[in-house]
């Protein structure tokens, strides 16, 4: 049976438990040339949540890209239950393939409890059934995409603006962007899932930002990009397949790296994810 996109991003994302703290993943295209960043965050997040108590979500992680993974061959996690406290536990985990650590994620995971709350209003922003699909924005350039234009996707991703491919034909312009986001179908009700999946999309889009400032784009000959590092508070508990807007934004590039940051808010407003990432961005001269 021929899995949809949705289901086979849920089912790399159920991990093999090989042994004690150890568990095994897979990627779904073993033709990509490295592994998508957001698919070893995603499935790292999974190894560590698994080893901990169901009663304790994640409330932030911090990773390191180290190399480009290889999608022909199985990543193994192996998960350091680094502490228990009444309250929190923390937990490493390392993705290894052909002996070398490709990814190193380091997670927090809380027990909920009450305290003061605050959080920033959502920006405006138009309704995301009233945006063109991903397929729709990229039509014109779809001859020039290829395969990666037709590749079926496990998120509804649209953008509120046009595409960064048009700031090649229309020039910088301010280094921040809105996308909304959601998975492709219904998910099951599992909150580790969410969250991984989150994690999973909050990967696509965000460097973008920073190439929006230069009216560059990736694709474009020359430009070579890569995740650096990635960062993730989760403030408010949220479900993946219902429409959540991606506000992003770059503050700086330098030095050959881009940073940029994100906010994550569900459709009613509540202020659910903050995202920051580093990026290695090498532009021809």
């Amino acid at each position: 049976m021929t899995l949809t996109p949705l289901e086979q991003l849920v089912d790399i994302l159920d991990l093999e438990p090989i042994e004690v703290n150890i568990f095994r993943g897979r990627s779904p295209d073993v033709t990509l040339p490295r592994v998508y960043g957001g698919q070893v965050a995603g499935q790292a997040l999974v190894a560590a949540g698994r080893t901990v108590p169901a009663d304790r979500p994640v409330h932030s992680l911090h990773a390191y890209f180290l190399r480009g993974g290889d999608p022909s061959v199985p990543i193994i996690y192996d998960v350091d239950r680094v502490r228990d406290g009444r309250s929190f536990s923390t937990r490493r985990v390392v993705a290894v393939q052909h002996g070398q650590p490709i990814f190193h994620l380091a997670a927090s995971f809380q027990l909920p409890a009450e305290g003061v709350e605050h959080q920033l209003p959502m920006p405006p922003s138009v309704d995301p059934e009233t945006l063109p699909t991903f397929q729709e924005r990229y039509a014109p350039y779809a001859d020039e995409l290829g395969e990666w234009y037709s590749r079926p996707r496990p998120i509804d991703l649209r953008y509120v603006d046009d595409p960064p491919r048009a700031a090649r034909e229309k020039g910088p312009r301010d280094p921040s962007q809105q996308v909304w986001m959601r998975a492709d179908g219904k998910l099951p009700d599992d909150p580790l899932l969410h969250v991984c999946a989150v994690t999973y999309a909050s990967d696509m889009t965000l460097l973008e930002s920073v190439l929006l400032g230069h009216g560059l784009s990736f694709g474009m000959p020359g430009l070579k990009g890569a995740s650096l590092d990635h960062a993730m508070w989760f403030h408010r508990p949220f479900r993946a397949d219902e429409w959540m807007l991606y506000d992003q934004d770059s503050p700086s590039a330098s030095g050959a790296r881009g940073f940029a940051r994100g906010r994550l808010f569900a459709r009613d407003g509540r202020f659910c994810v903050s995202v920051a990432q580093e990026g290695m961005l090498r532009v021809p001269r």
